[in-house]
């Protein structure tokens, strides 16, 4: 259900905006992203955990502020983020 070590290095390193970054808000949001993606399939198969969905909110809640905060800061790479991780449409 959560990410593995080897995927969440991945995504930090894929996302970072500069060397041994692990904290700039696209990497939190690329991590997040992955996490929602995993909690989501595992509450399509036991829809009734009620604990995971309440995680689950948690997760969006959280990615949602992130992307709140970087768009009122920085609006290019906001639309640089949404585009890349395929967020909205």
């Amino acid at each position: 259900m959560s990410l593995t070590k080897e995927l969440k290095q991945q995504l930090i390193k894929e996302y970072a905006v500069k060397e041994g970054d692990t904290g700039s808000p696209e990497v939190q949001v690329a991590v997040l992203s992955a996490e929602i993606s995993a909690l989501s399939a595992h509450l399509k198969k036991h829809p009734k955990d009620v604990h995971s969905a309440k995680g689950l909110s948690g997760l969006v809640a959280n990615r949602r502020r992130l992307l709140t905060y970087l768009k009122k800061n920085d609006q290019g790479r906001y639309d640089a983020l949404v585009k890349r991780l395929k967020l909205r449409k």
